[in-house]
């Protein structure tokens, strides 16, 4: 789906999208910088995003004192499920040293870099790259049009930004203090889960930064605390890639490591062994008739496969299979294990599946 296409709700009604973290930095810059430069807060505040879009945002906070002024934008992340959706991104403005240029700054419940691998420096503020450059457009006209050099301090921060942070990855990417400024295009697409994408890319960016040649991707707590017993890898090394085993598998295939350990419960990985990518129960289910194919295969009484093809689910099908020690499992595992191969095309990464029970128990290992 493109950003062109409208998506709807359970009701059919277009679900509303709305802006990205860095789209209120970025509003919320220029209207500060107009008032410190003309004394006077725009508001509403119009930017020009990447993709030409001009929406405007209201402000719900201005404050301005000697050599410095700041304004507040409330984020709409749209229908998004969005953790930073209400949280109110603050940018403060100060005139800096001849010379100085255009500085950025992490403020209360902004993170700072302190691992490699990500697009900012350790130790820089975590605002990312786009960001950084709509704010340096919107300064560098203000500037102009005021006929000042653009030696300008840019400090964004949002209240309550740290607890917010530990919704997210940025506590295992490295980024403490707060959230992260981000947004390629400004616009938040309802359930694009590109921020979740985000996230895997640079948990593999950061691993691979920090010398790891051996990545893990989880589909969830229990597969990962699994994984993290099994095979005593450090912190660095676990991405948690949810549903999205694609997204990994083909950031893996441009960014690769030596190994790639994908750890999921029976249910997720029968899906991946069937062909799917991306594993959420909304967009991909599970063949019963193929896992029923498998126990044919190896055996099974005609009662056991049918009854596995009339099961309301992979777990009971398993559950057969392991009540009548037939390894299923085994099966999933490598023809899983085969299908990630596919998608990597590189027969240098080596592969390894782990298949979890809703216990915590590795039941099946590929590679």
């Amino acid at each position: 789906m493109n950003e062109t296409t409208p998506q709807t709700g359970e009701k059919g009604q277009p679900l509303r999208r709305g802006w990205t973290t860095g789209a209120c930095a970025t509003a919320a810059t220029k209207s500060a910088l107009m008032a410190l430069l003309g004394g006077e807060f725009t508001d509403p505040v119009t930017i020009t995003l990447p993709g030409g879009q001009t929406p405007a945002f209201a402000l719900t906070h201005e404050a301005i004192g000697e050599n410095w002024a700041e304004a507040g934008i409330v984020k709409d992340a749209g229908d998004d499920p969005d953790v930073t959706h209400g949280a109110t991104i603050v940018a403060r403005v100060a005139l800096g040293p001849n010379g100085s240029g255009i500085s950025f700054h992490a403020g209360n419940g902004v993170g700072t870099v302190t691992k490699p691998g990500l697009p900012i420096g350790v130790g820089e503020a975590a605002i990312n790259p786009v960001p950084r450059k709509m704010m340096v457009t919107v300064v560098e006209e203000i500037c102009r049009e005021f006929g000042v050099a653009p030696d300008i301090s840019v400090t964004i921060c949002v209240p309550n930004g740290e607890k917010i942070a530990q919704k997210t990855w940025n506590p295992r990417l490295g980024i403490l203090g707060g959230i992260s400024i981000l947004g390629t295009t400004g616009i938040v697409i309802p359930y694009s889960c590109s921020a979740w994408i985000h996230s895997i890319h640079s948990g593999v960016d950061v691993a691979r930064a920090t010398g790891l040649k051996h990545i893990v991707g989880a589909t969830g707590d229990t597969s990962e605390r699994a994984a993290r017993t099994h095979l005593g890898l450090p912190n660095e090394a676990f991405v948690d890639m949810g549903d999205f085993v694609g997204g990994l598998l083909k950031y893996v295939r441009q960014n690769p490591v030596d190994r790639i350990t994908i750890s999921g419960g029976f249910a997720k990985l029968s899906k991946l062994a069937q062909g799917a990518l991306d594993l959420h129960s909304a967009r991909s289910t599970v063949d019963l008739d193929i896992l029923a194919d498998m126990l044919e295969e190896m055996g099974a009484t005609k009662s056991l496969v049918a009854s596995a093809r009339g099961a309301n689910t992979a777990n009971e099908v398993q559950e057969l299979a392991q009540d009548a020690s037939l390894p299923l499992a085994d099966l999933v595992a490598t023809a899983a294990r085969k299908r990630a191969g596919a998608v990597l095309k590189n027969p240098d990464i080596k592969i390894d599946i782990l298949v979890v029970d809703r216990a915590g128990e590795i039941i099946a290992e590929a590679g």
